[in-house]
């Protein structure tokens, strides 16, 4: 193994390791979910345009529905942690490339194989699980059904984001960069007018807000886009499944907040299901 092959793992796994501390950040911040959405979103555009030359770009109309599906990806996952455990939301959220299987025949004309639809079916099930966990409302998960349902819809335009920047990279190789700056601008603009206490935050909540903006967001996906030169996208794959394995420790860990075992059940399920699907 080579130097640079160690670098990119490693690369690799420091960008699931900060993606994996947001659940814990955001339960961490005691603001509106409107404004911690809005102001991560805006400290990570401004850091992404310091760290990354290569996404100092104008938007253009083929960006701005992936910028959009992104934007809209940000907003619901901080929202959905304020409402349901951080384990429900990530692995909901993970359930993205059940959308990417049905939805590649028709926009990318990848065909969906035999193979697939055992890991559709355990995906489901899955889901299933996480939504029948009956996990009790609680002070850092107030609302479970309606944060389940959100990180559900984060899962499905995640899976917008990921078929739009393939898309994108075929006309337009490192459009990618532009695309996650065009859409933390967005979500910025869009939590803009449900903004109500933010100026007189407490310290420790802007300094969460910072840590998110610039190294849980920024940070992380300068380390992605650097590993990702150098390891083959199988191999990427399965380094970043470390995001929802860790998600859960660290909100257990910063918060005593634990799921239930039907819920982790359900999230091996779908980590699972992915971890096989891109080993076949």
């Amino acid at each position: 193994m080579t130097g640079d092959a160690l670098k990119s793992r490693a690369c690799l796994l420091a960008a699931a390791f900060l993606f994996s501390t947001g659940g814990a950040a955001i339960k961490a911040a005691a603001m509106p979910a409107w404004e911690i959405a809005g102001a991560r979103s805006l400290v990570a555009a401004l850091a992404l345009l310091a760290l990354a030359p290569g996404s100092r770009r104008l938007p253009s109309r083929r960006h701005l529905p992936v910028a959009l599906s992104y934007a809209l990806t940000l907003v619901a996952f901080v929202a959905a942690n304020k409402l349901t455990t951080s384990a429900n939301a990530i692995f909901l959220q993970s359930t993205a490339p059940l959308y990417l299987l049905l939805a590649s025949p028709l926009l990318l004309k990848e065909p969906v194989k035999r193979a697939d639809v055992w890991g559709l079916l355990l995906m489901a099930t899955g889901m299933a699980l996480l939504f029948t966990s009956a996990d009790p409302p609680t002070a850092l998960a107030v609302d479970p059904l309606r944060g389940n349902l959100l990180s559900t819809f984060s899962g499905f335009t995640w899976a917008g984001v990921v078929l739009g920047v393939r898309w994108l990279e075929r006309a337009s190789p490192g459009a990618g960069a532009a695309t996650v700056v065009h859409g933390n601008v967005m979500a910025f603009l869009i939590c803009l007018p449900f903004f109500e206490g933010l100026p007189v935050a407490s310290a420790s909540a802007w300094a969460t807000i910072l840590y998110m903006g610039c190294f849980q967001v920024a940070l992380a996906y300068v380390f992605l886009t650097r590993g990702l030169r150098g390891v083959p996208a199988l191999e990427a794959s399965l380094l970043l499944l470390l995001e929802p394995a860790l998600n859960p420790l660290w909100t257990w860990f910063a918060h005593g907040e634990r799921p239930t075992p039907v819920a982790l059940a359900g999230g091996a399920l779908i980590v699972s299901a992915t971890a096989v699907r891109l080993l076949r």
